[in-house]
């Protein structure tokens, strides 16, 4: 009896000691916790770049300028409307001056000039017709003068009416109106180099010795701003020297 006692608990304690290292084996294979571990990132998702448009429309590259020839450079001839209609009255074209939309500085001329003195009244077989006329109305609104001027300067100019015409539009785009001068509702008075100080203000790379006012009874009456053949500001000391030499000019509202 003593000796079945002892066998059973033998038994026993053998079983429990292997439970023991079944137990301590299971937990040495199982992970570690880390503690304070930080979360795991999120994955960035790269973006492949879209393949270019075959298609794609390109930027919109300004006209060349039509050379001239025959000349040294363009004079631009500015001139402030309001005082041309007050000087002309009755007389004055109504495309003009009675417009229900009032003109500021319109296109005079663009003028082929050279250092000295200047050609005119060159023969030319062509002719601006009514249509090429309207072309250019938005700068120039009178048919009279579009037509004087072309007699005068556009055929010394060396170009076709329909060049020459877009030779103007081009440089009148070239010339920045000042704000003074864009619909003034009222009178005002400058001095003929405050006028131009202006003008260069407003047009980066303009200098003095390309720019020159011309004045008639007191009024403003043109601005002439010169060019190269390329429309770009052009010294001329000849056409300087013809600006206006009173102390102040008035420019009338329109």
């Amino acid at each position: 009896m003593k000796l079945w006692i002892k066998i059973s608990l033998l038994a026993a304690s053998l079983a429990f000691v292997q439970g023991c290292g079944d137990k301590d084996k299971q937990q040495a294979q199982a992970p570690t916790p880390i503690a304070n571990a930080a979360p795991a990132k999120p994955v960035t998702q790269v973006a492949v770049p879209a393949t270019p448009q075959v298609n794609a429309p390109k930027p919109v590259v300004s006209a060349s300028v039509p050379q001239g020839s025959g000349f040294d450079f363009y004079v631009l001839s500015l001139s402030w409307s309001p005082s041309f209609c007050l000087a002309k009255g009755a007389e004055s074209d109504p495309a003009q001056c009675r417009s229900q939309r009032p003109f500021d500085f319109i296109v005079h001329g663009l003028w082929p000039q050279n250092e000295r003195g200047y050609p005119e009244g060159c023969s030319s077989q062509d002719y601006p017709n009514r249509e090429q006329i309207r072309s250019i109305s938005d700068i120039t609104p009178s048919a009279g003068l579009v037509r004087h001027e072309w007699e005068k300067h556009g055929g010394c100019s060396g170009l076709s009416v329909d060049d020459y015409f877009e030779v103007m539009h081009q440089a009148r785009a070239r010339v920045n109106i000042p704000a003074q001068f864009v619909h003034p509702m009222q009178d005002f008075s400058l001095s003929p180099n405050a006028v131009e100080n202006v003008f260069i203000r407003a047009n980066p790379g303009l200098n003095s010795n390309a720019i020159s006012t011309a004045c008639s009874y007191g009024d403003l009456s043109e601005v002439r701003i010169c060019l190269t053949i390329d429309l770009a500001f052009h010294a001329c000391p000849e056409v300087d020297r013809d600006g206006c030499r009173t102390k102040q000019v008035t420019i009338p509202a329109p």
